[in-house]
């Protein structure tokens, strides 16, 4: 990948839209499928993306989200479907008529260029004229809130700071679609967290449609309006942050959008008397004494501790039934601190749960 392709080759304006603009856009993909040879990577997707939105495409490695994203850039022919921008078809356009643009995960930054001018790079390429490309630059700066680095080079910023510059970049373009590719992936925990927050604020600001690649879960619930579960080239599931986390659509979902207690049907039947596979987040899952009654609303299991895990802001239990069904129970640690609390190993214990805080997976 060259340094330019972070700009999407700026030259012409695109000629799949015409004007370019902050207007927002829309992605549609329709029966879009991407083959390597004999290996199938996308299996004819179907997707909508809505104009202004932040949209997330979540998934493990290989499981098809990156592909994606490269054929709404350009960057990869389409084996078979279409793919719309704002309603037209840009199919089958180059990456410069394409009226989107790209943030890696490497910034791409280039080392002898002050960040004015890093930014001012893909404006300098369309002949933007100097005055105007000085203004651009300036608001741009201002968007990431790094207006006051403008003559620094990139090894004088940090992490954090090269990776908003890299988005000054691509937005000064100002693209109807910003396209995202792990772009927090090289930041460690704490500045990843805060830089979450400053994207989700930059996108509301700009009302660009983001589109956002990540295989983080936290990562696409704190930031998208809706999230796509990939796994082996197909989607498993659209929805907000909210609907695909509370009510996962298939197995895969539940089990890798964070830690879900997966109940079977021979299990669930007995427990709670769904025939049907269930998942229970381990949040709603309570730890009651041996001889504890549970509420006509309730549904448990007597169960056996066999390991506890602090995680600092939470402890995790993990306990096991007699039939040997396990399941995890998670309680926030508000006790004060230094104070034990909590089911111990060995402990007998009742595994209880609100019937309607478990989800029928289909």
């Amino acid at each position: 990948m060259s340094v330019t392709d972070t700009v999407a080759e700026p030259s012409a304006p695109s000629k799949a839209s015409g004007t370019a603009g902050l207007q927002t856009s829309g992605v549609t993909l329709r029966g879009v499928t991407k083959r390597f040879g004999d290996f199938t990577a996308v299996a004819d997707l179907d997707l909508d993306v809505r104009p202004g939105e932040f949209f997330s495409m979540l998934g493990p490695s290989g499981s098809g989200k990156t592909t994606v994203l490269r054929m709404i850039a350009g960057f990869e022919p389409v084996t078979e479907g279409s793919i719309s921008l704002g309603g037209a078809d840009v199919t089958a356009l180059a990456p410069f008529d394409r009226d989107v643009n790209t943030v890696f995960q490497d910034y791409a930054l280039f080392p002898h260029l002050s960040i004015a001018d890093n930014v001012a790079y893909g404006l300098k390429v369309r002949k933007v004229a100097k005055a105007e490309r000085a203004r651009a630059v300036q608001r741009a700066l201002e968007q990431v809130r790094l207006s006051s680095v403008a003559e620094r080079l990139p090894h004088q910023l940090s992490g954090g700071q090269r990776q908003r510059i890299a988005l000054a970049r691509a937005l000064v373009l100002k693209p109807k679609v910003l396209l995202l590719d792990e772009p927090l992936g090289a930041l460690d925990k704490q500045l990843r967290e805060e830089m979450q927050v400053e994207l989700k604020q930059i996108q509301r600001e700009v009302g660009i449609t983001f589109i956002f690649v990540t295989h983080d879960q936290e990562e696409a619930l704190t930031l998208s309006d809706r999230v796509a579960v990939f796994n082996n080239g197909k989607v498993e599931q659209v929805g907000s942050p909210v609907e695909v986390y509370e009510q996962p659509a298939t197995e895969f979902v539940a089990g890798f959008l964070g830690v879900s207690n997966l109940v079977g049907p021979e299990h669930a039947s007995r427990i709670a008397g769904i025939d049907r596979l269930i998942s229970i987040r381990p949040e709603r899952v309570r730890l009651l004494p041996a001889d504890a009654q549970l509420a006509s609303d309730e549904a448990g299991v007597a169960a056996t501790v066999v390991e506890t895990v602090y995680t600092g802001a939470n402890t995790r239990t993990i306990v096991e039934t007699a039939e040997g069904l396990r399941l995890i129970a998670s309680r926030q640690n508000d006790h004060r601190p230094g104070l034990s609390a909590g089911a111990q190993r060995g402990d007998r214990v009742v595994a209880a749960w609100t019937r309607d805080h478990a989800s029928v997976v289909p």
